[in-house]
Order: C-alpha cells, then sequence, then structure tokens
C-alpha cells in the first residue's frame, strides 16, 4: 500500500464518485434505461475505488451496494445483496479454508522446504517450478482459485523462507505469475473452471456443442503462447528479484508426516476428487468447497479451530466478489451491458469487408466491456452472443469471433475484484491494485498479439478459418 496524505485520499475518493454521479446526471442515451445509466454510474465509480486502493476494498464493495439501492439502480435491497446469495462466494469461502488448513497443519512449510532447497538458492529455478506446476496441478484441481489458495501459502512460506521481503521484485514476480499466468492455465481444459464452461455453454447454444477434445484443440496453442508470454513478461518485468541469491533453508531429516498434515492431504484430495467427478454428480463446484470447509472445521476431523477460521480467512474476499456479482447482475438486468455490446456491434457493422479490422473491434471493445464488468461470468453472457451475431452477419466464422472475446477478457485482471483468485493474492500485501492495472494493460496487448499473430492462423489450420461458411 501507498502512504497518502489525507489531501491526496479524499480526492481519491471524490474524483470516482464525482465521476459515478456525473454518468449519472446526463441525458440518458438513446436505447438505455435509467436503471442502467445508473448502474453504469455506480459501476465506474467502484472501479474507480477498486483502483486507487482509497478505501479498504471491502469498503468499496459495501459503498457500491448502497450505492446500487439509493440510485435505485436496482428495485430494492435484495436485489441489491443478490451477490451475497450466489454460489461462487461461498465456493470462496471453501477454498480460502482449504488454503489456510494446508498452512495451519505444516503442509505448505514442508513443501516450501522442498522447493527451496530443491532450487538451490536460484531465485529463476523457484519461479520455473510455480509455471510448470500450473498444468500439472490443472489436472488436479482444475479451479484456479483453489491451486491459488493452497499455492499462496506455500510460496509465502518459501519466500519467507529464503529471507525474501514482502513486495520485494522476486516477491511480487511470484505472485504475479499466481494471480495471471495460474489462471490461463485453466482454461485450456473444458472442465478447466468457470470461464471454459460458460464460454462452450454460450457457443453451443448458437451451434454444434463444443466437445472436451475440441475446446482443448482448439485452446491449447494460443493459451501455452499466453501463458509463455505472460510468464515471461514477468521475468522481464521484475528481473531485478532474478538476480538474488536465496538463502536455503538448514538441511534437516524429512519427518513423517503428522495427523493434522495427513487429514489436509486426505480432505483437500477428497474434495479435489470431487471436482474431477463433477460429470457423474453434476455437484457446483461450491458444494465440495463447503463440504471441505465442514471437515477441516469439524472437531476430531479437521485441523482447524472457528477462531483461526475467523483470524485466518481474508474475509474482504467475500464481500468484494459478491457485491462484484450484484453488480454484474445488475449490469445484465437492466439493460446496460447489452446496450454496450449493441454499440460494439453497430460500430463493427461499418467494416464488414475488412476481417482483421472486424477482429481488432473485438478485441478493443473485448477490453472496454471487461474493465466495466467485474466478473468474468457476465462478461461471456454479454460478449459472446453479440461476438457470434457480429460473425454471423459480416461473413466471419462465429465460432472464432466468439473465442476471440473469450481470450481478450480472459486474459485480463485489471482490478482485485474481477476475480476470486486475485483477491487471495491481493490480500497478501505483495501487489497493490496499481501494479495489477498495469500488467492488465500489458496482458491486454499481449492477447491482442496472441490472436492475430497465433489463434488466427493455427485455428485456420485445424478447421475453424476466420472467413468461413456458416457452422
Amino acid at each position: 500500500m501507498i502512504a497518502r496524505t489525507s489531501t491526496t485520499s479524499a480526492f481519491a475518493i471524490c474524483l470516482p464518485v464525482a465521476a459515478g454521479i456525473a454518468v449519472m446526471a446526463v441525458p440518458t442515451p438513446a436505447g438505455l434505461s435509467i436503471e442502467g445509466q445508473r448502474v453504469l454510474g455506480v459501476m465506474v465509480m467502484a472501479i474507480g475505488l477498486w483502483g486507487t486502493e482509497a478505501l479498504p476494498s471491502a469498503v468499496t464493495a459495501m459503498v457500491a451496494i448502497l450505492a446500487l439501492v439509493i440510485s435505485g439502480a436496482v428495485p430494492g435491497v435484495r436485489e441489491g445483496l443478490i451477490g451475497f446469495a450466489d454460489p461462487v462466494a461461498y465456493f470462496l469461502i471453501g477454498v480460502l479454508t482449504m488454503g489456510l488448513a494446508v498452512s495451519r497443519s505444516g503442509l505448505a512449510e514442508r513443501v516450501a522446504r522442498l522447493l527451496v532447497r530443491r532450487g538451490r538458492g536460484k531465485a529463476g529455478t523457484l519461479y520455473l517450478d510455480l509455471l510448470l506446476s500450473f498444468p500439472l496441478l490443472t489436472l488436479i484441481l482444475p479451479s484456479a482459485t483453489t491451486r491459488t489458495g493452497i499455492l499462496v501459502h506455500v510460496y509465502d512460506q518459501a519466500l519467507e523462507m529464503s529471507h525474501v521481503a514482502p513486495g520485494a521484485p522476486l516477491a511480487r514476480a511470484i505472485m504475479l505469475a499466481l494471480n495471471s499466468v495460474n489462471r490461463l492455465a485453466s482454461t485450456i481444459l473444458l472442465t478447466g473452471g468457470i470461464t471454459p464452461v460458460v464460454a462452450a455453454g454460450l457457443i453451443g447454444q448458437a451451434r454444434d456443442p463444443v466437445t472436451w477434445t475440441r475446446w482443448l484443440v482448439l485452446m491449447i496453442a494460443p493459451y501455452t503462447a499466453l501463458l509463455a508470454l505472460a510468464a515471461a513478461a514477468i521475468y522481464v518485468w521484475h528481473h531485478r528479484g532474478f538476480a538474488e541469491r536465496l538463502v536455503l533453508p538448514p538441511a534437516a531429516v524429512p519427518e513423517p508426516l503428522t495427523g493434522a498434515e495427513i487429514r489436509t492431504a486426505i480432505i483437500t484430495a477428497g474434495a479435489a476428487l470431487m471436482w474431477l467427478t463433477d460429470a457423474l454428480h453434476h455437484w457446483h463446484p461450491a458444494l465440495p468447497a463447503l463440504i471441505a470447509w465442514v471437515c477441516f472445521l469439524a472437531p476430531g476431523l479437521g485441523v482447524l479451530s472457528w477462531r483461526e477460521f475467523e483470524q485466518g480467512v481474508g474475509w474482504a474476499n467475500f464481500f468484494v466478489i459478491a457485491a462484484s456479482l450484484s453488480l454484474a447482475q445488475a449490469l445484465a438486468t437492466s439493460g446496460a451491458s447489452a446496450w454496450v455490446a449493441g454499440h460494439v456491434a453497430a460500430v463493427t457493422g461499418v467494416w464488414g469487408h475488412e476481417p482483421v479490422l472486424i477482429v481488432g473491434i473485438l478485441l478493443g471493445a473485448a477490453a472496454l466491456i471487461r474493465l466495466l464488468i467485474p466478473n468474468i461470468t457476465g462478461f461471456l453472457a454479454t460478449t459472446i452472443p453479440v461476438a457470434m451475431s457480429i460473425g454471423a452477419s459480416t461473413g466471419l466464422n462465429p465460432l472464432v469471433c466468439a473465442l476471440v472475446v473469450t481470450i481478450a477478457g480472459d486474459a485480463v485482471l485489471y482490478y482485485p475484484a474481477q476475480s476470486a483468485s486475485s483477491l487471495v493474492i491481493y490480500e497478501r500485501g505483495h501487489l497493490g491494485a496499481g501494479e495489477i492495472f498495469r500488467f492488465g494493460l500489458l496482458m491486454t496487448a499481449l492477447a491482442a498479439l496472441v490472436v492475430l499473430a497465433v489463434a488466427l492462423p493455427y485455428w485456420h489450420l485445424v478447421g475453424e478459418p476466420l472467413v468461413a461458411a456458416h457452422k
């Protein structure tokens, strides 16, 4: 966090609030409801407050809920608090508890010692091990939030053992990788999380369903390239941290696993098994997370007391993710997201004979809409149908248009509230909102580069050219 004077803090609060009020005060544009205009005003205010960190993130979340209700953007308090009834918020609590248990049981320290000693004091090796773990762990723990909730404790321990100060370049590099690169590994698999599931479902509503194998074929090349570029960008961004020589922990004879470590491993593996078999039981991912939560806090079985849970879980995460879900719902029900998407469609219609230029417009519009919509589900639900309609009306492949906006939205995070896994990292204090935003801008450029230079030629090779007969 950056120290602020009282004047600077007041300005950082007043400017986003004034911007939000200004959006609400201008004449309502044609085609946009008054409720939609008010939701957009609240979104501008919330994004500004989250971005400047003028208020604690959870306080900004509640200010946004109050603004939705008081401004009349939503009918009442129940609609304003609808995000708190969403399973995703409780999935996050379960995942955070899992990470806390891994830390308190001693498993995180055990794994951290192995990682530091394996690296032999080389910061680059510690970073490379983290990157290589993402694809493997994706098969075991499909959710990026789950992996982040566990790995953040492991690498926090490893950095502490190596005498790397919080916020040092190496610490920020590792946390940026967990914040951004880790998420990219999930989307390669159709079962890798909410992004591929929602995107494939929306695409399947307009054409033939996308199978698990077909999704892998379509996404493996662009996402591998994006993952590699993001990892390299982080390395260059914080290159000074990789020149450090890490302090090795004293060598010790490995001790047997304790009872707490064994129980933690069994409960975590049980939750992972339930996530992997969701095709059989069709449970929402929140249910296994909450089952694990109960097990970790159950007397005689778990490894956490209720007091440890209360003090160790970052409750700000819960309030921010729930508020972002309420905002996403308000954008959809008020018609604001459809209004924004409609204007994108109107712009692309002018360039109907320039396929690559249309892709560029889709990329730029997706970045803008992603900035406005904190929830990835809301973003995909807004952009994919519009992108496919644009493709069909301009002679482009609708599937390719849908995949373009999926990559453009999934690759970036402009502020922590846009991702549960990002909130987990943000709460550790290694990264500020400013750095997350700047890296989000860089990822916007990298996503565009990958789509134009890698994805479009690759999709052509696997039977999905940009200009094709409608399917």
